[in-house]
């Protein structure tokens, strides 16, 4: 039995990393599930980039995703709070989720 119904998406005026994002309505306890932020499981399988010095978030989420708006996913997935840092000083190596095995939690 599907529990999770009515795929979404959110609509808005301005242009917003979020609305690329689905949420769905979990059927057993009548609440929202969204996939962003914290709510991105570390369970979700990744495959690990060693970062060069001319890496940037966009560019990655390009290689790896073919739409450099995701480059947020890799941001959250691996807790990097600044996104214009110098990637390659601070993070040498980043793990890039895998969009196909994204895994939902509930947001509270």
């Amino acid at each position: 039995m599907d529990i999770l119904k009515n795929k979404r998406y959110n609509q808005f005026d301005y242009i917003s990393r979020y609305s690329n994002v689905p949420y769905y309505f979990n059927s057993l306890d009548n609440r929202d599930i969204y996939g962003i932020g914290k709510n991105l499981s570390k369970k979700t399988a990744y495959v690990v980039h060693k970062v060069t010095k001319t890496d940037t978030l966009d560019a990655i989420a390009l290689k790896y995703y073919n739409n450099p708006t995701y480059w947020w996913l890799i941001a959250y997935f691996n807790d990097i709070q600044d996104a214009f840092c110098n990637l390659f000083d601070h993070y040498p190596i980043l793990n890039i989720p895998s969009i196909a095995s994204i895994e939902f939690k509930e947001l509270r």
